[in-house]
């Protein structure tokens, strides 16, 4: 009976391989524990005295976020790096390699959806919407009055905020994204901003300006949505940092403009009270969650609300609430359920991105083919459960 020829193993490039971790900014130790190897393996695959099986390459391929082909490749291939927005992340003391690739990663990601939307209204011959000049302010400029015309804009009143029912609570970040949207704003959402310390990115071209948000709880990301549309009045790109007291110009403005769009001044004044004289020294938890629940945001927010308005001291929200709101926001996880295949795709690129790509595809201007690479969709099936449910 024949002996079976062994199976060779396909020849990668292990030059690649090393840049590919390397750009990553994953040392070997790393590498290994996510793949269930030894470090000397990974070493030995860098090195040719080994070669890694398919499913390895492939693995590893995922993990460094190349294309498994580029493995097979002479030399590391030429890639266009971004020109990084600024960075306001200002608890961050320490540049850390693997976080700034990613991000430059997100904001490339972000930047392509956003040629693809021009693309797409110039494939359609529809006119680009604009954002509108009116909204533009400075830091000088009140944010109270900024965030009162920014909702005039939006056609977004505070009753209709106020009047969401407690079931839609989790809806309303998706209410107030689809209000941003009409102001000609492309708002994406990735997941993988949470692991690098940023609860969002701006990026602030016109037209079309990009907003990017994180995988936070609703309330937060209705903040972060908020705080963003700000930078683009500002017309500041950025890199957006926890919810906290910021120390930063650009940073405070974001946060007084946010909590002035979501917790207008005399809303909070209608169901909080008179602001006292003098602020007082603590506010109970239950009146804190009380007020967030009625403005459909995180008890975080308002209560940095309540001490921009002088209801409650400072010293309370640094000393005692800041650690347990940051304790319980590391915390929290998302176990949502999608309705349907292709809800993630959807929610990564947003209605105006989607509906783009739908309406091209329906009128014959785009393919099949081509109406899943703007999706980032492999499956066929998932585009049509897009299209099947996109109102």
């Amino acid at each position: 009976m024949p002996v079976a020829a062994k199976r060779e193993r396909p020849v990668y490039n292990p030059t690649i391989l090393r840049w590919a971790r390397e750009r990553r900014g994953l040392d070997v130790e790393h590498v290994a524990e996510k793949l269930h190897q030894t470090a000397a393996r990974v070493q030995a695959w860098e090195n040719a005295s080994e070669v890694p099986t398919v499913n390895q390459a492939r693995a590893l391929a995922d993990l460094y976020e190349r294309s498994f082909m580029e493995f097979f490749l002479d030399e590391p291939p030429t890639i266009k790096e971004s020109i990084m927005v600024p960075d306001f992340r200002s608890h961050r003391r320490e540049t850390i390699q693997r976080e700034v690739v990613a991000l430059k990663d997100i904001q490339y990601w972000a930047q392509a959806q956003r040629e693809n939307a021009l693309d797409l209204f110039e494939e359609a011959g529809d006119a680009i919407p604009s954002f509108p000049g009116t909204l533009f302010c400075t830091p000088a400029t009140n944010p109270e009055d900024a965030a009162r015309q920014s909702r005039e804009a939006m056609d977004f009143t505070i009753e209709s905020q106020l009047a969401l029912k407690s079931s839609e609570l989790n809806r309303f970040p998706t209410i107030l994204r689809n209000r941003i949207e009409r102001l000609g704003v492309l708002t994406l959402k990735n997941t993988s901003l949470r692991e690098v310390g940023a609860r969002g990115m701006c990026i602030a071209e016109f037209p079309i300006p990009v907003i990017v948000f994180g995988n936070e709880a609703p309330s937060a990301q209705a903040f972060t949505l908020a705080h963003e549309l700000g930078h683009l009045a500002l017309h500041q790109s950025g890199i957006i940092s926890p919810l906290t007291a910021s120390t930063t110009v650009i940073e405070a403005w974001c946060d007084k403009f946010a909590a002035a769009f979501l917790m207008p001044r005399a809303a909070v004044v209608g169901r909080a009270g008179v602001i006292p004289p003098q602020p007082a020294p603590y506010m109970p938890d239950a009146k804190v969650n009380e007020l967030a629940a009625v403005f459909r945001v995180s008890p975080h927010a308002m209560l940095i609300r309540l001490v921009h308005l002088g209801y409650v001291l400072p010293a309370y929200y640094w000393s005692v609430k800041k650690p347990q709101f940051e304790q319980q926001e590391a915390e929290y996880k998302s176990f949502g359920r999608s309705e349907y295949y292709g809800t993630r795709f959807r929610n990564a690129l947003g209605d105006l991105y989607t509906g783009l790509v739908m309406e091209a595809w329906s009128n014959g201007r785009i393919t099949n083919h081509n109406a899943a690479q703007y999706m980032g969709i492999k499956n066929l099936q998932h585009l049509n459960d897009i299209r099947d449910h996109f109102g």
